[in-house]
């Protein structure tokens, strides 16, 4: 059965019985762990960020990477493409943006833009974003086999909340430039939004490369939510790859018990 949003929880928020603070000391760290694990084994990571104007995938991102080595990890900004990468096919100038094995790359919006904005504004005809799932399917599967993970994150907020953000948007002189006149248009298109979202996720939501939907109403419930299904995935796969991972803690307490 494929994943919908009508089917997201979203009154989904963060434990009064969870400190915000240290769970997310204590994520950071374990992907710290991570980090260090994929580079000393030569395995690549792609994070995927995709979801509605506002949903809070950038302040996600940045509480994920904020304790990890800069040198390890690379946020891709995707904008619409430019004029000459128009002329290639539209997964080329993503080809181009992927994390060498042993880091870890993450794509704030990605190459689903051709079957999401691409399709609702008529960027892209029909018999190319009906052709893209095929085609995304097939890039993202030579990745997954080639000693790569990929998650690939939609968040998710309702209309009112939405709204609720625009506005202390538009009045906070600090966070101002991130509406645009493109974010209100959008919102009148926040049902053909909804159902090409849905089609992405029956089109495109693999074994090797899973969509993973977070409720975005409450921000920190998302960012705590992301970090933990990213370490979870990352688990996984090194499991299946035959490899451990060791939490750093775990050996401390095994000294600790050996000089008792």
């Amino acid at each position: 059965m494929s994943q919908k949003l009508e089917n997201l929880k979203m009154d989904r928020v963060l434990s009064d019985k969870i400190s915000y603070k240290k769970e997310l000391k204590k994520l950071q760290f374990q992907l710290v762990n991570i980090q260090q694990f994929l580079f000393q084994h030569n395995i690549g990571l792609i994070l995927a960020f995709e979801g509605m104007d506002a949903a809070g995938k950038g302040g996600a991102i940045k509480r994920l990477t904020q304790r990890l080595d800069p040198r390890g990890f690379i946020v891709h900004p995707i904008s619409a493409p430019r004029p000459h990468e128009l002329r290639h096919n539209h997964l080329q100038r993503f080809w181009r943006k992927l994390p060498m094995k042993g880091s870890i790359g993450i794509f704030d919006r990605t190459w689903y833009g051709r079957v999401l904005v691409e399709r609702i504004e008529g960027f892209a005809t029909k018999e190319e974003w009906t052709r893209a799932y095929d085609e995304i399917n097939q890039f993202e599967k030579l990745l997954t086999d080639d000693r790569y993970i990929m998650i690939k994150f939609w968040v998710h907020i309702s209309p009112e909340e939405q709204l609720e953000r625009f506005k202390a948007r538009q009045t906070d002189p600090y966070k101002h430039w991130k509406l645009t006149e493109e974010d209100w248009r959008n919102r009148e298109k926040w049902p053909a939004y909804v159902k090409a979202a849905d089609d992405m996720f029956e089109k495109t939501d693999t074994k090797h490369a899973p969509w993973v939907l977070i409720a975005g109403n409450d921000k920190k419930f998302a960012r705590i939510q992301v970090m933990k299904k990213t370490i979870e995935r990352c688990k996984y796969e090194i499991e299946r790859l035959g490899l451990q991972i060791t939490d750093p803690n775990e050996l401390l307490m095994k000294d600790k018990e050996m000089d008792k």
